[in-house]
C-alpha cells in the first residue's frame, strides 16, 4: 500500500489500523530546537478522540500519544520523530457481521477488488482512527508556526446553516458545545439534530470551515503546487471528505468580474477577500478561508441491501460504534491537515530565496 505519507520537507508518514495494536507515524523535517508543549498535543487529541460527547462514537480511548525518538528533554532533536498511539478498546467482533459482506459506500469492496484482502475490523486502514496521527503531527506543526493562528468549526449539520461569516462570530465559544459550532443558538439546533438522526439509526453529513490567519505572503508555487491545490489535496484525503471550496467558491461562479475583483488598498492588502488569501496559487496576507464537505457515515443502524463476498444479494445492518455525524470530531483533524501544509510551504519558501 503505498499513499501513506504527506508533505515535502514537513514530512508525515503514518501506519496502523483500527484494530491492531497501536497506530502512529513518523515526522521527517522538523526543525530542531522546538520547544514543544505536549500538554497541547495531548489536548490536540482529545479533541478528536471517541466517546467525548453523547453525539459520537462511545469508542472509549484515551489515546494517549507516546514519543519514541527525535524528542529530548521536550526538544525537538532534528531527527524522525516516532510516535505511537496505544488501541485500548477494540471490539473487533463486532464486525464479524461484514467478515464477506459489503458495506454501501463504504471502502470494503474497493479495498477488497484493489489487494484481494482486507481488514474487515473497524474497516482496518481505512478507518478514520489513522486521522488521530494526522492530528499529533499537525499539532506539532502548529507549534512551528507561531504566530498564524488555524481555526476550523462547524458550518453546517445537514440543512441546518450557520448564517454568518466567519468575522462576526466568537471563536472561543466553539469549544463550549459538542458540536463545536462558534454559534450557541445554532449548535443547540444541530445537537439535537444529531441526536434524532441517531435514534433513527441514520447518519448525516455537513460541512467545516476553516479559516488561517496572519500567514506571510508568498507562500505556495504558481502552477501545480498551488497553495489552494495542496490544502485541497490535503483536506480531501480525509474520510469522509467529499467537497472543498476556498474564498468565494462555487458561490463566485453567480459573480462578474467587476464584483468578485478584490481591489488593492496602497499596502497590498485588499478591500474585499472573494480570493480567500491566495491568487495565482501564492498567499497574498490576507485571511485564507475554505470550506469541506463531509457525507454521512456509510455504516447506518438499518437494513440494507448488498452483496457478499459471492456476488450474492443480501441484507445487513450496521453494528459496532459508530458516529451519527462526523463532523464535530473532524474539526480538530481539518486543523491539523491544515497546519501540515502551511508549515511545509513555510519551510519551503525558506529554501527558495538566497
Amino acid at each position: 500500500m503505498a499513499g501513506n505519507s504527506f508533505g515535502k520537507l514537513f514530512r508525515l508518514t503514518t501506519f496502523g489500523e483500527s484494530h491492531g495494536q497501536a497506530i502512529g507515524g513518523v515526522i521527517d523535517g522538523c526543525p530542531a530546537g522546538l520547544k514543544l508543549d505536549l500538554e497541547k498535543i495531548q489536548n490536540e487529541l482529545n479533541r478528536r478522540r471517541p466517546g467525548q460527547s453523547a453525539i459520537v462514537t462511545q469508542r472509549k480511548e484515551p489515546d494517549t500519544v507516546e514519543f519514541l525518538s527525535g524528542v529530548f528533554e521536550e526538544q525537538t532533536t532534528g531527527t524522525p520523530i516516532g510516535f505511537v498511539i496505544k488501541n485500548a478498546n477494540q471490539k473487533s467482533k463486532d464486525y464479524s457481521h461484514i467478515k464477506d459482506t459489503y458495506r454501501p459506500s463504504h471502502a470494503d469492496y474497493t479495498y477488497t477488488e484493489k489487494y484481494g484482502v482486507r481488514d474487515y475490523r473497524g474497516g482496518g486502514r481505512s478507518s478514520a482512527r489513522e486521522t488521530a496521527c494526522r492530528v499529533v503531527a499537525g499539532a506539532l506543526a502548529k507549534q512551528v508556526l507561531s504566530g498564524i493562528e488555524i481555526t476550523a468549526y462547524t458550518a453546517s449539520v445537514g440543512e441546518i446553516e450557520l448564517q454568518k461569516s466567519y468575522k462576526e462570530l466568537d471563536f472561543k465559544v466553539i469549544e463550549t458545545n459538542p458540536v463545536r459550532c462558534p454559534d450557541a443558538a445554532t449548535a443547540e439546533k444541530m445537537e439535537s439534530y444529531i441526536k434524532e438522526i441517531r435514534a433513527e439509526g441514520d447518519t448525516v453529513g455537513g460541512t467545516v470551515q476553516c479559516v488561517i490567519k496572519n500567514v506571510p505572503k508568498g507562500l505556495g508555487e504558481p502552477v501545480f503546487d498551488k497553495l489552494h491545490a495542496e490544502l485541497g489535496k490535503a483536506m480531501l484525503s480525509i474520510n469522509a471528505v467529499k467537497g472543498f471550496e476556498y474564498g468565494s467558491g462555487f458561490e463566485g461562479t453567480k459573480m462578474k468580474g467587476s464584483q468578485h475583483n478584490d481591489l488593492f488598498n496602497n499596502d497590498g492588502s485588499t478591500k474585499t477577500n472573494l480570493s480567500g488569501g491566495i491568487q495565482g496559487g501564492i498567499s497574498n496576507g490576507m485571511d485564507i478561508y475554505f470550506n469541506v464537505a463531509f457525507k454521512p457515515v456509510a455504516t447506518i443502524m438499518q437494513n440494507q441491501e448488498t452483496i457478499n463476498a459471492q456476488g450474492e444479494s443480501v441484507e445487513m445492518q450496521g453494528k459496532g460504534r459508530h458516529d451519527p455525524c462526523v463532523v464535530p470530531r473532524a474539526v480538530p483533524i481539518v486543523e491539523a491537515m491544515a497546519a501540515l501544509v502551511i508549515v511545509d510551504y513555510l519551510l519551503q519558501n525558506k529554501t527558495s530565496k538566497l
